[in-house]
């Protein structure tokens, strides 16, 4: 198998389906003499060669990579003179990617991730514009005269990896090139399909030089930390430093960086301590979304500057969660994409609740039957079908484990780098008593996120199930104080007091479990460890109670489907089995 280096220049034509609808000959003999006239004169110029043309897309190899974006903008200037003396019906537009990449040799053909990539940056473009990865930008920054943009890394469908992208456009380099313009971000880039957030340097309100040190090292911090979390698309610091001193409002910086939200605060000194004040705000509406204050010592000023990068990074995302569920809920059905249903289904999966599953699979289907390899909804599904089997809400417990596995797998075969996926993963191992490999999923999710709250409380759950309690109430506090405001937060109280019960403290835990209660009155499963607890620890009243709660949720329920479903130890699930006969659930 031969390989090469090479620079991958990537075309295809902006709304092709709704030109061909309006005018299929008279498209196809435009597109035609375009590459004849311009494109392909274009790219022998710059020493290219076309390696094969699709419908309306285009693939060519240059040996160079300052060639393949000299000839890359040349071409989409060319064009957009042109399409400035034809009427609008009449003007096609094409977006362009360039990658500079390893190809694998296929006769006159290429192909490889290389290629796959300059495809990807291709469809990211503006009309009319041009997506570079980062690795080119390195070969061509002092080479050529060009303004780029950086947009941060993405996520890029079926690269391991994401991507640092560069952007060019028409527009926001005309009004670069004119004498004393300003050079705008770049011209209003769409939104990407997740959330997005840049944050911006924090106002000094003293004056105070050290005070400055701290703000830009905590933007910084935070900015790394947002960074690491596979499910935010984050404007990187240099970017997002454009803003420093300057007095823009939300909505145009959101519309200059194309993000849905900002994160600024300021600092200011009080003696010997310090105060800094964050806010995120949805730049659309300029919506206030989260506001908190953060106090400490100016002896302690890297300690705390470490505390509150971990405390924001932990309440950011169920803040954006949550926003991001109220952007889709609002959306049109018509405007729905597999995002959309994602995000619509993603309070109903929390829920944990059997009702609330059904409602979140429905909305996981549609948004799979419009992208059938989409992670997050594929990993959001399995998660729904591993509740069915450990919350005895199925009669066929294996096959829900199995469908829960298979799902997260191919979930995990396609974006390999995201924390919530493997913690996904890693939970139905859990499930399966895979432990082993439950415990390299959840400890890579924190490794490659230090501040994913679900994956610290499944390692809880993984300790408890390994009867490991002290070690498993470590990881649920954890959880606790890295999210303090997540809706699922109760889940971290059943797992505290599970750990009680499994530690033999039948009282601390049922009290535990009630307070887990009182925060998700309808998740009913918890009195499947509730009701033992109380007879565990003499509280016969209260235990036939939450038993009878457990009869009207379960009619069919025995105690062998109740061990079925359970993961706890063989002994464990024993003495919890006898108490539960104890109240009169019958064994078979």
């Amino acid at each position: 198998m031969e390989r090469r280096l090479a620079a991958i220049l990537a075309t295809d034509v902006v709304g092709y389906s709704r030109l061909i609808r309006a005018d299929e000959e008279g498209t196809l003999a435009a597109l035609q003499a375009l590459r004849a006239s311009l494109i392909n004169p274009k790219i022998a110029e710059h020493h290219g060669r076309i390696v094969k043309l699709m419908g309306d897309g285009m693939l060519a190899e240059f040996s160079s990579v300052v060639d393949a974006v000299r000839a890359a903008i040349e071409i989409q200037h060319a064009i957009a003179d042109r399409n400035a003396a034809q009427a609008a019906e009449e003007r096609i537009e094409f977006r362009v990617g360039v990658n500079l990449g390893d190809v694998v040799i296929d006769g006159d053909d290429i192909q490889g991730d290389g290629v796959n990539i300059a495809a990807r940056l291709e469809m990211m473009s503006l009309p009319g514009g041009i997506c570079i990865s980062g690795g080119t930008y390195e070969q061509i920054r002092d080479r050529i005269d060009a303004s780029f943009i950086d947009l941060g890394e993405q996520e890029v469908k079926n690269i391991s990896r994401p991507v640092r992208v560069w952007q060019w456009s028409p527009a926001a380099s005309n009004v670069a090139e004119q004498p004393g313009a300003k050079s705008p971000a770049y011209a209003a880039p769409p939104l990407p399909d997740k959330p997005s957030i840049a944050v911006l340097p924090f106002d000094n309100m003293s004056g105070d030089p050290e005070q400055e040190y701290f703000a830009d090292g905590v933007v910084e911090a935070l900015t790394a930390a947002l960074s690491r979390i596979g499910a935010f698309f984050v404007i990187a610091r240099n970017s997002a430093f454009v803003y420093k001193g300057q007095a823009k409002n939300v909505r145009e910086i959101g519309r200059d960086l194309g993000v849905a939200y900002l994160l600024e605060g300021s600092v200011q000194r009080a003696g010997g301590r310090i105060r800094l004040t964050i806010q995120l705000i949805e730049t659309e509406g300029g919506t206030h979304i989260w506001a908190e204050k953060y106090d400490g010592l100016l002896d302690d000023i890297f300690d705390l500057q470490d505390q509150i990068t971990e405390q924001v990074a932990g309440a950011l995302q169920p803040s954006i969660r949550l926003a991001e569920i109220g952007r889709a809920r609002r959306k049109p059905p018509q405007d729905l994409g597999a995002y959309d249903y994602a995000m619509r289904a993603f309070g109903h999966v929390w829920a944990l609740e059997k009702d609330e599953a059904t409602k979140a699979l429905y909305l996981l289907n549609k948004a799979l039957e419009i992208d059938p390899d989409y992670p997050l909804a594929l990993a959001l599904a399995a998660w729904c079908h591993a509740q069915t089997s450990v919350y005895n809400w199925v009669d066929d417990i294996n096959a829900a484990k199995v469908q829960a596995l298979s799902l997260a797998e191919r979930a995990a075969n396609i974006s390999t780098e995201d924390p919530l996926i493997l913690t996904v993963l890693g939970t139905v191992h859990t499930f399966t008593r895979n432990y082993g490999t439950a415990r390299i999923l959840l400890e890579r999710a924190v490794v490659l996120d230090p501040n994913a709250a679900w994956a610290y409380s499944r390692l809880g759950w993984l300790e408890t199930y390994s009867d490991r309690p002290e070690k498993a109430q470590t990881y649920f506090y954890r959880a606790l104080r890295l999210s303090p405001v997540d809706p699922m937060n109760f889940n971290n109280y059943v797992g505290i007091a599970s750990a009680l019960q499994v530690a033999g403290d039948d009282n601390a835990a049922a009290d535990m479990f009630q307070r887990a209660l009182d925060e998700r009155h309808n998740a009913h499963w918890i009195h499947r460890n509730l009701a033992p607890a109380l007879l565990g620890a003499g509280r016969e009243r209260e235990a036939r109670k939450s038993f009878e709660v457990i009869l009207a949720a379960y009619p069919g329920l025995t105690v062998k489907h109740f061990k079925d479903a359970m993961v706890f130890s063989p002994q464990v699930l024993d003495r919890m089995g006898v108490q539960l006969a104890k109240l009169g659930l019958p064994e078979e």
